[in-house]
């Protein structure tokens, strides 16, 4: 299959451009009918057997104004992984005149390139006089938003779930900026559990793959942690015939490395699975998601569980007016066997 296979027009008007209010009152389009719904409604397609998983990352205030030490040259840095206590991986604008041995500053906080740039993309050596770097950024860092997002939010946590917990990521599991407090206690008070798992999201997970044939394109890795008690509630929602309802494709992956092995296994480890037509789909039985930008690997997982309908899916969700990306509407996906 060739990237090509997943490209679809998009128009800019259909790209959200603001955070919908209240959380909830975003659409949900329920796939297998294409049955527009609103996303409080989301109980009422759930019942007490079921088990949702969702991502409890949260997106790390990683986009940093800094100047080249030696020129004065102002760029942008976004950092994208930690790869050690000082060693970040990080995307740089503007690329040009970046080499190795280029030294930043930001506030009190100091760097130097390692590697790069290669597509954008420089290992970046960071150190703050008063201990570790993240306890710095968040007072000279801001929450990255999506590039294609050019409205504005008015609070930074906006474009956090209310599930974040753990630091790490450079973009938000978007399916999950759709619940709410009130939400959750009406899915809770129907008898159903919510669990969690870590994986963090990088960029490059949204960046479109080249053209060509799908196998060729080399995943980036991304860290992932699944907690035992997350694995005794799945195993149990199986046991009794309920259905893992995964809150995003990052679950899905997530879930997913952590059974390759036949079983699902908890633990910590990196995830470079690429979930493409063919692949069999063991731990998830739902999936609530966003839609997603043409030719990217998260459209290829769709297309992997929706089979060829994503395009009737997509069509009917442009036709009808549904809000796509970060702040669009969402739809709910059952796995077929």
């Amino acid at each position: 299959m060739q990237a090509a296979d997943f490209r679809y027009h998009l128009p800019d008007a259909s790209i959200a451009q603001e955070a919908i209010e209240p959380r909830d009152s975003a659409r949900l389009l329920v796939a297998a009918a294409l049955e527009d719904r609103l996303f409080a409604d989301l109980p009422d397609l759930l019942v007490s057997d079921d088990l949702l998983v969702v991502n409890r990352t949260r997106v790390r205030p990683a986009r940093l104004m800094a100047k080249k030490t030696e020129t004065g040259g102002t760029v942008e840095l976004l950092l994208t992984k930690r790869l050690s206590a000082e060693r970040w991986q990080a995307l740089v604008r503007p690329a040009r005149r970046i080499r190795p041995g280029t030294q930043l500053e930001s506030g009190a906080l100091r760097g130097i390139v390692v590697e790069g740039p290669e597509r954008g993309v420089v290992v970046v050596d960071l150190t703050w006089s008063g201990g570790d770097v993240e306890d710095l950024l968040p007072s000279i860092g801001r929450v990255p938003l999506p590039p294609y997002f050019r409205g504005s939010i008015a609070d930074p946590d906006r474009y956090q779930t209310m599930f974040a917990k753990t630091i790490g990521s450079a973009a938000a599991p978007t399916a999950a900026l759709h619940f709410t407090p009130t939400l959750v206690d009406a899915i809770t008070a129907k008898g159903i559990d919510i669990a969690d798992v870590d994986l963090e999201v990088g960029l490059d997970t949204f960046r479109p793959m080249d053209d060509g044939p799908i196998d060729e394109h080399t995943m980036h890795r991304e860290r992932y942690d699944v907690p035992a008690a997350t694995v005794d509630a799945i195993d149990a929602t199986h046991r009794r015939g309920g259905r893992v309802v995964a809150v995003g494709t990052t679950v899905v992956r997530t879930l997913e490395t952590a059974a390759a092995g036949g079983s699902l296994v908890a633990g910590a480890g990196e995830s470079d699975l690429f979930i493409k037509p063919g692949t069999e789909i063991r731990e998830v039985d739902a999936l609530i998601t966003n839609f997603h930008a043409p030719g990217t690997t998260l459209l290829v997982m769709i297309a992997a569980i929706l089979g060829p309908q994503w395009r009737l899916v997509y069509e009917h969700a442009l036709a009808s007016g549904y809000r796509f990306l970060s702040f669009g509407d969402a739809m709910f996906i059952e796995v077929e066997r």
